[in-house]
């Protein structure tokens, strides 16, 4: 189980840094704001893809159970 928020921890990380690097606003000048912004993000994806990964397989489960 670990091992799976490891695997979806390093997901999110990659995904947002992708997403940081193809970003083309402006940045904003405080460092404390980036890091703010970067880890609000990897907290926000890493919700959203624990949620799809560990739902999908309770429902999966669930029919299989059926």
């Amino acid at each position: 189980m670990k091992r799976k928020f490891l695997n979806i921890l390093a997901l999110s990380s990659i995904l947002t840094l992708i997403g940081f690097l193809m970003d083309g606003d402006a940045k904003e000048p405080s460092m404390l704001l980036r890091f703010t912004e970067f880890f609000g993000m990897v907290g926000i994806i890493f919700l959203l893809v624990s949620t799809f990964y560990f739902g999908s397989g309770l429902v999966y489960k669930t029919i299989r159970k059926a």
